[in-house]
């Protein structure tokens, strides 16, 4: 029995698919609701009663036309064709919520700090202290196209750009004192002047003036969720992350990065407990070893791989269409900003194998560990990775929605409840409240 308890968020995509690529055409999917905010509200509301800790939406800047030089593929076939705004629909689902810790992906590459301080000050009030955001830096000049950039600035400098963009922010967030509205009906008096500040924050890149226009929000700034694994993107999460989500597939590659992590943060003055590391895990869950199984292979039968290829296109920004369906895919080079996404690939694929196998594993997970059983093994391989240090919890990202949320929280999580790893009950109310249980 461990003395700590794991925490768990829900990975969210809010178009037709998520991991898997065919997950639009699967019984029971509610691939036709994309555009609803009823889908997501549905699914929160299922993570909230299991007592997650939040969830996120990871966002896409682009419609990708990397394979062949087109979106044929991508249309066509059903892929992460779209993505609505998070921030908006985050905005929904808080009034549809009341616990569950909700966090958007904002790029520091195309929005200023002043529109990202506002945006998340503004969803943390409407959710009472639940906000999150996911720092991206992005990869893909093709993003930048839509941006008016002809491309992103130098890899080596997009870190440092970072780095200041969420300096800014912090002092933004800071521009109001916790005191400031006093609501003195009475007197007359509704807020101390005394207490809201100037910014002036003059860096490399930005500047902003301040102060934001929108009070202190009930956090004080939201929670800061991470996922760069390179050692600059280590250095960025040491320093501002409270929550970095990463892939590692074999359990020494989790415990390194874990270790890793932890100790870059002692140079900022911060306590391993304030990061939480959470590898991501999918899940195929069947009431016996065999259904699992069976299941399992019904979903490695249903991928498109052809497809995935071209979904590996986009995701490293490289077009793969020039390379035969056979060609090692050790043999691939990526030329383009998104070269740690290559290295996921590699680490997922099996030794030697074609690019058209690559993809087969690619369409069913995206590269992320698959974890097949029963809820009882499930939850001891995810015990065993907990309490061996490897991590602080997990980021769940299912292949099907809504089906493989509602089977892991149904079955999964009150199997981990019952041997003491994760809560029953919620006992704060903020999203970093939820972090900082032990």
């Amino acid at each position: 029995m461990t003395g700590r308890r794991m925490h768990l968020v829900g990975y969210l995509i809010a178009g037709p698919t998520w991991h898997h690529n065919s997950a639009w055409r699967m019984p029971g999917s509610d691939a036709e609701e994309a555009l609803s905010p009823e889908r997501y509200e549905r699914l929160a509301r299922a993570m909230e009663q299991a007592c997650f800790d939040g969830l996120f939406f990871v966002d896409t800047l682009a419609l990708m036309e990397f394979y062949g030089g087109s979106f044929d593929a991508v249309l066509r076939n059903g892929g992460q064709i779209y993505m609505l705004e998070p921030i908006q629909l985050l905005a929904a689902i808080a009034r549809a919520t009341s616990r569950i810790g909700l966090s958007a992906t904002m790029s520091t590459a195309f929005y200023h700090p002043f529109h990202i301080a506002r945006a998340f000050a503004t969803l943390d009030h409407i959710s009472r202290g639940r906000a999150g955001w996911n720092v991206v830096t992005s990869t893909l000049d093709r993003e930048a196209q839509n941006f008016g950039m002809d491309r992103l600035p130098p890899a080596q400098d997009r870190y440092d750009h970072a780095d200041e963009v969420v300096e800014a922010c912090f002092k933004l967030w800071d521009s109001w004192d916790a005191d400031a509205i006093v609501y003195d009906r009475e007197r007359g008096r509704y807020a101390d002047p005394a207490k809201v500040h100037h910014v002036d924050f003059a860096g490399r890149w930005v500047r902003t003036r301040g102060p934001l226009p929108t009070p202190r929000m009930p956090q004080g700034r939201p929670v800061i969720m991470q996922a760069g694994s390179s050692p600059r993107g280590r250095a960025f999460a040491a320093r501002w992350a409270e929550v970095v989500f990463t892939l590692q597939h074999a359990k020494d590659d989790m415990r390194a990065f874990c270790d890793d992590v932890k100790s870059r943060m002692q140079a900022h003055g911060r306590a391993p407990h304030e990061c939480a590391i959470l590898p991501a895990i999918d899940v195929v869950i069947g009431e016996t070893e065999a259904v699992a199984r069976e299941r399992a292979a019904y979903l490695d039968g249903m991928v498109n791989a052809e497809f995935a290829v071209a979904e590996m296109s986009n995701a490293t920004g490289n077009d793969l269409s020039r390379n035969p369906l056979d060609t090692p895919v050790a043999n691939l080079e990526c030329t383009e900003g998104a070269r740690g996404m290559l290295e996921v690939i590699l680490q997922g694929s099996s030794p030697g194998a074609t690019l058209l196998e690559a993809g087969r594993r690619y369409g069913n997970t995206r590269m992320n560990p698959q974890i097949v059983g029963t809820p009882s093994s499930i939850a001891d391989h995810l015990q065993d990775l907990f309490e061996s240090g490897c991590c602080d919890g997990f980021v769940l990202c299912p292949a099907i929605s809504p089906g493989m949320y509602v089977d892991f929280c149904r079955m999964v999580v009150p199997e981990l409840q019952r041997r003491g790893l994760f809560r029953r009950e919620y006992a704060g109310r903020t999203f970093r409240e939820h972090l900082r249980e032990p």
